[in-house]
């Protein structure tokens, strides 16, 4: 019997923004450009995004101060930097890099991995649903990871050596850090593990990567429109220490500094009702 593959949607098929990037013109087509967007950003240190210490965590005389951050870090911003996190240096760097070969191929061994009709996993652009839609400045190869048996046997299975087992290397240990992250989120709320577990046991993982190529009139772009994530839980890692992220808060767009060797933690949308949800 054939195996069920879920979809996570849909995504028209569209242009190649690297493709378009490398054709030098010094002006962008009008679908990306976004001229009106509202981009009050705060420059104050003070609303610099918390920093958590996985560390301080786990040791006995630093524990409840931690505790009390993250879970004032998970209330009042919904975000946080993770640092001393435990995740294998050697594997982060490999996934950093097999991420840059990937985007580096020919267009012609990308597109091998384009997305399919009526899904939304593999190579292009994301939740394109019409032909007027406003684009993003950027490219994107987006798979479900974990479990194995949800891979589609068109993306993964087929990619080039070094980056499957980039990934496969890279997604078991995102999944142990999910489960501390999740455990040290209950204790700060005074939950048991077994109850923020049970929301998560038949979770799935899915990886997303971006690319933003450089752009001519960046002032008129945006490289991934503004949005929450629908997620339990977004461990975000950044190739490299350029500034573009940004969250809102308070009425106002903060960029997001990163920090060397760090994760960028969000508390997706299901996580944050489940907690809600739990102190209500």
């Amino acid at each position: 019997m054939e195996p069920k593959f879920k979809k996570l949607g849909s995504s028209l098929q569209v242009p190649n923004v690297q493709e378009l990037a490398k054709e030098k013109s010094t002006t962008i087509p009008p679908r990306y450009q976004r001229p009106n967007e509202d981009h009050l950003v705060s420059s104050l240190s003070e609303n610099q995004i918390p920093v958590i210490d996985m560390q301080k965590l786990m040791e006995k005389d630093s524990m409840d101060t931690e505790l009390q951050k993250l879970h004032t870090a998970c209330q009042e911003w919904g975000f946080f930097q993770l640092i001393n996190h435990g995740v294998s240096f050697p594997k982060v760097e490999k996934m950093k890099l097999e991420v840059q070969e990937f985007f580096s191929l020919p267009i012609e061994e990308k597109k091998k991995f384009s997305k399919e009709s009526g899904d939304v996993e593999g190579y292009g652009q994301a939740f394109v649903v019409s032909e007027e839609q406003k684009l993003d400045w950027a490219d994107l190869f987006f798979a479900i990871t974990l479990p194995i048996h949800l891979r589609k046997p068109h993306l993964i299975p087929k990619l080039p050596t070094k980056f499957r087992d980039a990934i496969d290397e890279y997604a078991v240990e995102l999944k142990n850090l999910a489960v501390k992250i999740l455990d040290l989120m209950a204790k700060a709320l005074h939950m048991k593990a077994e109850e923020m577990n049970m929301v998560f046991e038949e979770g799935m993982q899915a990886m997303r990567m971006n690319y933003y190529p450089p752009c001519p009139q960046p002032e008129l772009v945006t490289g991934l429109y503004h949005h929450s994530d629908a997620v339990g839980l977004t461990i975000l890692l950044q190739v490299n220490e350029i500034e573009g992220l940004q969250i809102k808060k308070d009425g106002a767009w903060i960029p997001v500094v990163p920090l060397p060797d760090a994760f960028v933690i969000n508390i997706g949308d299901i996580l944050e009702v489940f907690v809600h949800g739990q102190m209500a």
